[in-house]
C-alpha cells in the first residue's frame, strides 16, 4: 500500500493507492505510517482504492481516530467504495469517520512506499 500526501492548509490527505484491501496485515502498515502524522496534524484518508476491509482494518481506523482526537486533531476518511461505506455504516462508523468536505489528495505529490518485506 502506498500513500500520497497532499498538504492543504492544516489537513493532510492521504491516498492509499497500491492496495485494494485494508485487512489484517495491511493494518499494521497503516498504523505505522498514519499514527505519527495524526500526532502533528489533521488527516483525511482517501479510501477510493479500498475494496475490502475487515475487523483489523476497522480497528486500525478507530485507533487512528482516537489518537487524532487525543492529539487535538481530526481524522476522517473520504471516497469509500460502496462496499466499504456499507461496512462503515453497519458498524456505525460512517457518522464518525466519513468526511463530506475532505481534502482531495493529489496522486502526483510526494509518496510513502511500503516495502515488499
Amino acid at each position: 500500500m502506498g500513500t500520497t500526501l497532499c498538504n492543504k492548509s492544516a489537513t493532510v490527505a492521504i491516498w492509499a493507492g497500491e492496495s485494494n484491501e485494508l485487512v489484517w496485515g495491511h493494518d499494521r502498515w497503516l498504523l505505522e505510517r498514519v499514527l505519527p502524522l495524526v500526532h502533528e496534524q489533521s488527516i483525511t484518508l482517501d479510501l477510493r482504492s479500498i475494496e475490502r476491509i475487515d475487523a483489523a482494518g476497522i480497528a486500525a481506523l478507530v485507533t487512528v481516530y482516537s489518537t487524532a482526537c487525543q492529539a487535538g486533531h481530526k481524522f476522517a476518511v473520504s471516497n469509500p467504495s460502496h462496499h466499504v461505506a456499507k461496512i462503515l455504516a453497519l458498524v456505525g462508523l460512517d457518522r464518525i469517520l466519513l468526511s463530506q468536505n475532505a481534502v482531495q489528495p493529489s496522486q502526483s505529490g510526494p509518496s510513502l512506499e511500503r516495502s515488499a518485506a
